[in-house]
């Protein structure tokens, strides 16, 4: 990848917007990575005597568990114990949203991969050898693979969801155009680099503390307690970092925490279980498949008039984070865009596939596929370019969402103009034709991608944070959040925030492990927040501490408080520098019994949601953006290059110009790999057949784009933002839905007869069979 913001375009408009983001450090973990230094749950020195624990799951998609022989592997020596239901002392239960999700299965399995029982021994090596003398008999049950089969038969996870705004119905009656049509975007596997895991080890007083590869550790605490039948006190989780993330360790890292407690609980000894990545990959959900309808309407003009859509999610065999995740579906159903009739519908789909949860974008991804999709229809039959449907229908200050939030400070139109011209569209397009007129074996396509997305988690409670900050005698500082560190860079962006505030060395700043008994009851590390609210409590109880040592600062420089400030470890008088230093000034606190300590809660102000009227103000603030992807497709083979992709991103003030760029790029090439490569199979009976790196394909260095620009738009950024520096951690991967559309338009400058198909991912294969349609 390339990012040439600075030293390729000479644009003046380009210099300007460059320079609204701020000077920044880099993520300060990657030091310590680069190295093999960094800690993870497998790194911890574990206690002698530790028990290493492996999973026996289900070997079937759906049926009766009529027999299990356990004889064969009780007897290995080396195994000390084998734990099914009947040894959970309190619920055998870890569903969050829906109570339907049991830790073991007990008369009936559900999926392939559905846990059975906890193999504990001496050596995993034992514990594996020990799963394989295993003997189950199962009466096999009808497995429901897709989401459509559900639907006919009823299955479904809870009751249906709907947005609505205006009346879709009479205003298809004034449409000059109507289409319909049906799209399926395929789930997409996690693969983060560290599997699955957790250690379990005894304390004193029957307390158990348990290190966990986890994004929620309240989350953690709460279903460990609730299932060895004990309070909250009585577990502590601990998190160093996580090895990536991307929603899989969300709620679906907490059932290996709970089995490895559950075995520490009986045996008072510690226990390891790390799933290896095969054991990974079949028990653990994906991001769900969609299969939805749509009807658009539009008027001459082009403008959007009514639009409709039918999502249906396939679920997995429980509801996991599925109904906040088709939530979060109807909440991006319309993207970029402003319709004024919309009528939106989600059905969660009980499958026999493993729950399926939550994955960067959380749904808004699926529903922005097919609202692309239905304007790549329209144009197409209308005989226009997409982009011109796509620009006349961009969001403006004051338009409504159909779930009733009034849209502010908006930068649709802003990114859109900015990218065509910044990045001569013109041009780009004339360059584009006239290399599909020269060239017959190869053909290059190009797409838009607008992208609008709601910042804050869309269940209101769940938006609050804590920091503990202390300020040590000799002036360091040490912060606790609930913020878990997963390769996004929020420990270096806590530490920022308290080096400006205390305007000192970042080196003299540590951030504490993510904690349950330091910071308790916490949100889980998800849906692009935690920066903002773990930050704004980290800026709460840093500002309090300095109005606390203002006070001591003024008592011995005879000084009004509102003179003083801090900058460069030192006291500084109406911007004059005094004699007393930021250590000077700690040790004069710490003498005269002034607290250094200060414990900061920060809840998200104005956001609100009436689930019974499916309308309010769910968003603290959106993210804008606009993508164009240029491909070319060799007619031959059906294989393709993306050439390149720019950007133009509402970064608002980037308090992190490398950590927020990183981010960017490593979302849209996740985002092209949905859309693209990543396609997740099973089989009719429900069994996984992508389950290794053989069979299933994440993008590598031969296939991200040649080219990645990205610039900042030019924005005063917002107040709901931590010191106005917007969101950005899922945002950016619905860029690559651009990439699907970029590859239709070279098939169609190829095949004038090609069928548009909306279905996802794009494989070279399926590229390869529109080229010769028909």
């Amino acid at each position: 990848m390339h990012n040439n913001t600075n030293n390729k375009i000479l644009d003046t408009k380009l210099n300007a917007v460059s320079k609204s983001i701020k000077k920044s450090i880099k993520n300060l973990d990657s030091y310590t990575h680069v190295r093999g230094e960094s800690l993870y749950v497998d790194d911890v020195n574990i206690r002698q005597g530790t028990f290493h624990a492996v999973v026996f799951d289900s070997p079937k998609g759906h049926g009766i568990i009529k027999n299990i022989d356990y004889s064969k592997a009780r007897a290995l020596e080396g195994v000390e114990r084998i734990f099914t239901y009947k040894d959970v002392p309190g619920k055998n239960e870890i569903g969050g949203i829906i109570a339907d999700e049991p830790l073991f299965a007990e008369n009936e399995v559900h999926f392939w991969g559905m846990p059975i029982a906890l193999i504990v021994a001496e050596t995993e090596f034992i514990a594996r050898k020990a799963r394989a003398l295993i003997e189950i008999d199962i009466e096999e049950l009808p497995v429901i693979i897709t989401a459509k089969e559900a639907k006919a038969k009823g299955s479904f996870i809870n009751a249906p969801r709907s947005f609505s705004l205006g009346d879709s119905d009479k205003a298809f009656n004034k449409c000059d155009y109507i289409f319909e049509g049906e799209t399926f975007s395929n789930g997409q596997e996690h693969l983060y680099i560290e599997a699955q895991g957790a250690y379990a080890e005894p304390l004193e007083n029957g307390n158990i503390k348990i290190t966990s590869s986890t994004q929620g550790p309240t989350a953690v605490q709460k279903t460990v307690a609730q299932v060895l039948d004990v309070a909250m006190h009585k577990i502590e989780v601990d998190v160093t970092r996580l090895g990536g993330g991307f929603g899989g360790k969300e709620d679906q890292a907490t059932p290996w925490a709970v089995m490895a407690a559950l075995a520490t609980f009986h045996l008072n000894q510690s226990v390891k279980l790390i799933l290896n990545r095969h054991d990974d990959l079949r028990m653990t959900g994906k991001r769900h498949p969609y299969e939805s309808t749509y009807k658009i309407g539009l008027t001459k003009d082009l403008k959007i008039l009514a639009y409709q859509c039918e999502f249906l999610q396939n679920s997995g065999a429980a509801a996991d984070l599925s109904p906040a995740i088709a939530e979060r579906t109807l909440f991006h159903a319309t993207n970029s865009y402003y319709v004024p009739n919309v009528t939106t519908k989600v059905l969660s789909c009980k499958t026999n596939l493993p729950p399926n949860t939550a994955f960067r974008g959380f749904g808004g991804p699926q529903g922005m596929f097919v609202i692309e999709s239905a304007i790549a229809k329209a144009a197409h039959h209308i005989g226009v370019p997409p982009r011109d449907i796509q620009e006349a229908n961009l969001l403006d200050e004051n338009d409504t969402f159909s779930y009733g939030q009034i849209a502010k400070k908006v930068e649709a139109k802003n990114t859109w103009s900015t990218a065509k011209s910044v990045y001569n569209i013109e041009a780009l397009e004339r360059d584009i034709s006239e290399f599909n007129n020269n060239n017959s074996a190869f053909k290059k396509g190009l797409s838009f991608m607008p992208i609008t997305f709601g910042i804050s988690f869309t269940n209101t409670p769940m938006n609050h944070a804590r920091a503990l900050v202390h300020i040590y005698l000799d002036g360091s500082v040490g912060i606790s959040t609930a913020a878990v560190e997963m390769g996004q860079g929020v420990n270096t962006k806590m530490m920022q925030i308290a080096a400006n505030v205390f305007s000192i060395p970042i080196e003299h700043i540590k951030i504490e492990t993510t904690n349950t008994t330091r910071v308790a009851n916490t949100s889980p590390s998800a849906a692009s927040s935690t920066a903002d609210l773990n930050g704004k409590a980290t800026l709460m109880a840093c500002n309090s501490l300095v109005e606390r040592l203002k006070i001591v600062a003024s008592e011995i420089l005879n000084a009004q408080e509102n003179d003083l400030k801090l900058k460069d470890e030192s006291v500084y008088i109406n911007d004059k520098k005094s004699d007393l230093t930021w250590t000077e000034l700690i040790s004069a606190a710490m003498l005269r019994r002034v607290a250094l300590t200060e414990n900061a809660h920060y809840a998200t102000p104005e956001i609100h949601f009436d689930k019974t009227k499916e309308k309010g103000h769910p968003f603290a603030y959106h993210v804008y953006g606009t993508a164009i992807t240029t491909t070319t497709v060799d007619c031959t083979r059906g294989t393709y290059e993306f050439d390149s992709v720019k950007i133009v991103h509402d970064y608002g003030k980037s308090m992190s110009k490398g950590i927020d760029l990183g981010q960017v790029e490593g979302a849209l090439i996740q985002g092209i790999g949905w859309m693209t490569m990543e396609e997740i199979a099973y089989n009719k009976d429900g069994r996984l057949l992508s389950n290794a790196l053989s069979t299933y394909k994440v993008p590598d260095i031969f296939s991200v784009p040649k080219r990645v620009e990205v610039i900042p738009v030019e924005t005063d950024g917002n107040e709901m933002a931590i010191l106005k520096s917007k969101a950005v951690g899922e945002p950016p991967l619905m860029y690559g839905i651009g990439a699907y559309f970029a590859l239709q338009n070279a098939i169609k400058a190829f095949n004038s007869k090609y069928d548009m198909k909306f279905h996802a991912p794009m494989t070279p294969e399926k590229v390869l069979m529109g080229l010769y349609e028909n």
